[in-house]
């Protein structure tokens, strides 16, 4: 299975999709936003560089495989990765782009989110 974002400030809502899409299958890739992406999408930088984003997630005991999202094209990497699902959380029902494996979507994490965090900082 696939799941992506941008992961800026990981919380518990990150962690909640991370575990129960790894309970879904046996090896989960996740793809995470590069800065010039996140920047291009949001208009602005993310609080925590590439790099670091990359090293929380690989040390995640449920991912299996960590890859940069360079843009939101998610048909590129179910054929390049062979994806047979991709999880996303509710919020995302009827924006997430076309693709032709299944879609799982988890319910929201209330109260929490990057942007709730960062307006709290």
């Amino acid at each position: 299975m696939y799941t992506s974002g941008c992961f800026d400030i990981f919380h518990q809502g990150h962690l909640n999709i991370l575990k129960k899409t790894k309970a879904l299958c046996d090896y989960l890739i996740v793809g995470v936003s590069t800065d010039e992406l996140i920047e291009k999408s949001k208009g602005r930088p993310p609080l925590i560089p590439f790099e670091e984003r990359i090293s929380i997630l690989e040390s995640n005991r449920y991912v299996d495989e960590v890859i940069p999202q360079v843009d939101k094209n998610k048909q590129r990497v179910v054929d390049e990765y062979n994806i047979d699902a991709i999880s996303v959380g509710s919020d995302w029902k009827g924006k997430y782009p076309s693709v032709t494996c299944d879609m799982v979507y988890f319910d929201y994490t209330p109260n929490v989110s990057s942007t709730v965090l960062k307006r709290k900082l």
